[in-house]
């Protein structure tokens, strides 16, 4: 299925967004936004990073990814709950696609579509989300001047 101009300059918009949300992440390795869009609003955000009240070094002394950093999507999906808005019907815009455990999450949440720029290491994440039905869209030409 084609998508409309329209929507293809707003999924670009959203997109660059989650771009700038991931530069908060005081991770070193990658940094990665997420925002979640609801009829044309965005609901919530998110980018990777260690829980509330930890410090915010993502890495341990030998380089690797502490257990408990949270993926953004992940984040962005906890502030919806606690929150008064749903993410039933929603678009997930991240600029990287998510892992398994996450993919989880946005299906669980009833996010119905996923737009991603960059492709993480393992597809696992998104053959299980086209297999539950979510509509994925990898843009990976996302430019500053549109």
């Amino acid at each position: 299925m084609k998508e409309s101009k329209k929507q293809l300059k707003f999924d670009k918009a959203y997109l660059r967004i989650a771009q700038e949300w991931g530069k908060l992440s005081h991770c070193k390795r990658k940094q990665v936004g997420a925002i979640i869009v609801k009829d044309r609003m965005i609901i919530s955000d998110g980018y990777n990073g260690t829980p509330t009240g930890f410090e915010n070094q993502c890495e341990d002394e030998d380089h690797f990814t502490k257990w408990y950093v949270l993926h953004a999507e992940a984040n962005a999906i906890l502030k919806v709950a606690s929150s008064t808005q749903s993410c039933k019907g929603a678009t997930l815009y991240i600029t990287l696609s998510p892992c398994k455990e996450c993919s989880k999450l946005i299906h669980q949440a009833g996010i119905t579509r996923v737009v991603f720029q960059h492709a993480y290491k393992d597809n696992a994440g998104i053959q299980f989300l086209e297999k539950a039905g979510v509509t994925i869209t990898h843009l990976t030409n996302i430019s500053h001047n549109e």
